[in-house]
């Protein structure tokens, strides 16, 4: 597998959301000097018979003839896309999930389309951007499209903020898009106040008075990027507090968005949890591309 620390590995299938996820890989790859690594994975369909068989030779070439075209199909949208972009292509008899998370242990980041030839409108756990965006080692870009209006933070990377210690490695990644892009980054803090009637579970001490609250939350907000904008001087940085579940406000902030950025888990993560409630709702709703970020390996290259 020709996938390095300096590779941007992308999972295809052939489908129009696949191809949209080699447009967008390519076009980070040449933005951050990168190679792009094209992976098509498949598993051999059940073979029939009485006694236990290999695959029969005219089926292996038949998939492996498909599996050409797939990554051929993907290797020119990536160069359309971005035409000095460093492709590499392969395959893999495994399943998609499983081949992509072990490409992302040597890659710096794995992208997939939001829904491939395989996805149900209704199929929320167990696709394979989920599966990947729990296992993987390095950042993992979901890309999704949708014909949303735009919304404040349009053409902003735009990431969620929760004050935890695995903020660190969210925020490397998302300035580092965002410079690599030319664009600005809104860093965003959901805060929760006492006297929530629709969700029992906001509810808090009231120890404190809103206006308390409201400067915490912009103090911990303005501590989480300060050592950020100053390594990033060239990224036009807003913040932001907005009273609401964290979900439902990303989700509604991600309109029109370059990029959504999340971490895998949050202040609230159980530990047998691989995928916070947060990156879910990310990855199904959002309106632009979410990049899930875990801590347990850097970000850039």
């Amino acid at each position: 597998m020709m996938v390095t620390e300096h590779s941007v590995v992308v999972g295809v299938d052939g489908s129009p959301p696949s191809l949209e996820a080699v447009a967008w890989a390519a076009e980070d790859a040449v933005r951050r000097s990168l190679a792009l690594h094209i992976l098509y994975a498949f598993v051999w369909p059940p073979v029939y018979t009485t006694v236990p068989t290999p695959v029969p030779s005219p089926y292996e070439l038949g998939f492996q003839a498909i599996a050409g075209r797939v990554v051929a199909d993907a290797a020119d949208r990536a160069r359309q896309a971005a035409p000095e972009v460093h492709v590499t292509t392969g395959t893999q008899v495994e399943s998609a999930a499983a081949a992509l998370v072990r490409a992302a242990g040597h890659a710096c980041e794995v992208v997939v389309g939001n829904r491939g030839h395989s996805g149900f409108a209704g199929l929320i756990l167990g696709s394979v951007g989920v599966q990947v965006a729990a296992h993987a080692p390095c950042p993992v870009v979901v890309v999704r499209h949708t014909d949303q209006p735009a919304g404040p933070e349009a053409d902003r990377v735009v990431i969620g903020i929760d004050g935890s210690h695995n903020a660190d490695a969210a925020l490397r990644f998302a300035f580092e898009q965002a410079s690599s892009a030319g664009i600005g980054l809104t860093a965003v803090l959901a805060h929760r106040w006492p006297g929530s009637a629709r969700h029992t579970e906001d509810l808090l001490p009231l120890t404190h008075g809103a206006g308390d609250l409201r400067e915490e939350e912009q103090r911990i907000l303005a501590r989480s990027v300060a050592g950020w904008r100053e390594r990033y001087p060239d990224v036009d940085v807003r913040t932001t507090t907005v009273r609401g579940r964290a979900a439902e406000v990303l989700v509604d902030l991600s309109a029109g968005a370059r990029l959504l950025v999340v971490g895998s888990r949050g202040r609230g993560g159980f530990s047998g949890l691989l995928l916070g409630s947060v990156s879910q709702a990310a990855i199904h709703h959002a309106a632009c591309p979410v990049a899930v970020i875990r801590h347990s390996k850097r970000v850039n290259a």
